[in-house]
Formats: C-alpha cells, structure tokens, sequence
C-alpha cells in the first residue's frame, strides 16, 4: 500500500507538471489526463485493474475531490466530518464519534483540499479571513477556520446531508413524530402559520424545517434566504433561493442575510423562509412576520422554547436599540409557534415541545404549550422509549384556521 501512495503522489506531480489545474478544466480531462499518465508507468511496472483504479482515485480525489476524505464522504452512514489539523480526523457514524485511522500527507494538502472547497462558491479564506462557511456540491455545509485562530491547525468540520431530505413520513418512522402531530403540523403551515424551529447544535433543525416546508402549496412563491445554501425544498416551482455573501479581500461586496430579507420584501413573496437567524437580521424577520408575510419558517440555536423567545430578544437587541418591552410585543405579534428539537443521550433526535405564543403581557410573554416528549424509559439497547404527548392546554389562537378554511384539531 505503501508504494501505491508513493504512486499516487508521482502520477499527482506529473500531471500538476504538465496541465495547469488552476484553469478550468472539465473532470473528463483530467481522469483523461490521468489515465494516460497511468498507462505511461504500467509499461515500465506492472500494475493491475484494481491498482490503476486505486491510483486514478486517488489521484483524482487529492485534485478535485477531498483527498483522504473523501470516502468518509461517500459513505452514506457518516453525518459529520471533523478535521482537527491534518493528523487528526473525527467522523460521526450512527449516532457515535470514531476517529479515523487516515490522515492529511502534510498541512499544506489539508490547505489544497480546504481552498478546493472555497473556491467553487467563490468564497475566501486566508489569514486575513480565517473563519468562512462553505458547501459541498452535494449540499453539505462545510465550517473552515484556519491558523492562527485555529490553534491545533486548519480546523474543517462538514455536516452532511442526506441525498433525498427526510419526509414527515419518514420522521414518523424514525419516531420522532406520531401522525395525529404530523397532521396538526400540516395544518400549521396550511394555515400559515408563522414557525421558528429551535434547538441545540446536531438537533436537526435545517432537517425539519425542510420536512416542514414539503407542506407549502405548490402555487405559492416561495424565498428561501442562507448563509449557506443547504434547504432542499422540493416541489415548489415559483422558487427563488437566495444565499448571502462574505466580503471579498478588501473588504467590499458583503451582502447578509438582512440585506437579503429586505430585497425579499421587494420580490412578492407569499412566504420567507430564512435557513437560521443569528443575530440582528432577527428583528428584519420579525418585521417581516408582522407585515403581512404569514407562514414564514425559520430556525434558531436555543436549548427550549423558552429560550428561543429569550434568545430573539438578543439578536434583536444587538442590531436595534428598542426597549425590551417594544422588543417583546414584536416577537409576541409576529411568531405564533415553536417547535423544540432535541438530541437524546441514545443519540435520537426527537421534537421535545410544541408551544403557541400568545400575547405580551405583565412583561412577559405568554407561552401555551401543546406538546411534550415524555420518556417512559429505556429498552435493552438503551434507546429511549417515549413519545410528544398533548398536554391539557387547547390551542387558543385559531384565527388563521379559519381563514384557511381549516379545523382545529386541538
């Protein structure tokens, strides 16, 4: 295997030596170019079918692909990817953290592979911008931070997703969700609903809110705003997906997910869906929820429901100077659901809580919970046995079923 990889690295330098990789070349030609470098040194060693095959991939990989990552990629029961410098690599497969028994030849191919991944989406990360959130082309989101932030080296952690998004269907297999929630949850959305999905890092959040938006109507217009474009909304032929971007290396041509929610008001929408809300674009997305745009979707990092309505507050504060109680009453008027998703100690991902927000009273505002995950234990491979259960609580703003020409079912 040894001299299979010193291989590798001689068909590499050969043909970095004689086609100019930083010119746009197709992958047809340089596999091309690749086998006929093969070809040259089969006549002087023998080589057979299936070590051609390991040096046309490997050489491949390390050019266009992600080198030593790339069957971790490829592996459709690996979620995500951590790469801590190039002799550390970490991958997440069913639910458990292995670490990986390959490794980066040195910094600077972890560097290639890592400028491999920016470049496509025009985006750019140096020492001068060490942090940037990329994608892969088969949509996984892709975090970047070099040295000297990163300390331990370049720092790459990939969040793959699945090549066909989750269904409520299939959510409903998995167990995260029981029908009659399911079918509740359509009407929501029907109904037009204003939603925030909240919940920790891993939870699933970009998970639901796709499974979610599979209940929008096909004759609505639909406008999806990211850092990085990662939704995968299907069925909806009036789409426009918007994706911000960073500044370029002096310092212009920034454009943010607020500038990106203002221009969506100019674009008739029937709805905007905004991938996840971080900071002061929270209060232009509450403007939004508040001026006619019912059925918006959006996500959020918080560790309740709750803490969802606190964490608003936070992001609004820092791009507005309101006071808290102005800050409250706007969240109050604009989100009428949130849905909190939760990763369980058996490595499950399960909805811990539906909550209706009412009004903005006595300073507070005034949640109604709906929904609850009670564990009832655990089964002999320590999966836990629980379930989203109705609490006593029946929903108590039912307007926009009406409108919809819908029931409420609770």
């Amino acid at each position: 295997m040894e001299d299979l990889q010193e291989l590798i690295a001689q068909v590499r330098q050969i043909l970095s030596d004689r086609i100019d990789l930083t010119r746009r070349i197709s992958d047809e030609d340089v596999r091309s170019a690749i086998a006929d470098i093969i070809a040259e040194r089969s006549r002087e060693q023998y080589l057979s079918i299936k070590d051609k095959k390991t040096i046309m991939d490997g050489v491949f990989q390390s050019m266009r692909g992600l080198d030593v990552l790339q069957p971790l990629l490829d592996d459709p029961q690996v979620t995500e990817i951590m790469v801590n410098g190039p002799d550390n690599i970490f991958y997440e497969k069913s639910g458990e953290l292995y670490r990986s028994t390959v490794h980066f030849r040195d910094q600077k191919r972890l560097e290639d592979v890592i400028q491999n991944i920016v470049e496509p989406i025009n985006r750019q990360v140096n020492e001068s911008t060490p942090i940037v959130d990329a994608r892969l082309k088969d949509g996984s989101r892709v975090n970047i931070v070099l040295p000297p932030i990163a300390l331990s080296g370049p720092t790459v952690t990939i969040r793959k997703f699945p090549e066909s998004p989750l269904t409520i269907s299939r959510l409903i297999e998995l167990g995260s969700l029981t029908p009659q929630v399911a079918n509740f949850l359509r009407d929501l959305v029907l109904a037009k609903f204003n939603i925030f999905i909240s919940g920790g890092t891993g939870s699933g959040k970009t998970t639901f809110l796709n499974a979610l938006s599979n209940f929008i109507p096909a004759t609505e217009r639909i406008i999806t705003i990211e850092d990085s474009a990662e939704l995968q909304i299907q069925g909806i032929p009036n789409l426009v997906r918007l994706e911000a971007r960073n500044a370029n290396m002096e310092g212009r041509g920034e454009i943010t997910i607020r500038d990106l929610i203002k221009s969506s008001l100019r674009m008739r929408p029937d709805r905007i869906v905004v991938g996840e809300v971080r900071g002061p674009e929270a209060l232009d997305m509450l403007q939004a929820m508040n001026t006619g745009h019912d059925g918006s979707l959006s996500t959020g990092h918080a560790n309740s429901a709750k803490d969802m309505l606190s964490r608003l507050e936070t992001m609004v504060l820092t791009g507005a100077d309101f006071p808290i109680e102005a800050i409250r009453q706007q969240i109050a008027s604009a989100v009428d659901i949130i849905i909190h998703l939760g990763r369980l100690r058996d490595h499950s991902r399960r909805v811990l809580e539906i909550t209706e927000v009412l009004s903005y009273q006595d300073g507070e505002i005034r949640r109604n919970p709906l929904y609850r995950f009670e564990e009832q234990g655990e089964d002999d491979k320590g999966n836990i046995i629980g379930e989203l259960r109705r609490t006593e609580n029946s929903m108590q703003q039912t307007e926009k079923f009406r409108s919809a020409g819908l029931v409420c079912r609770i």
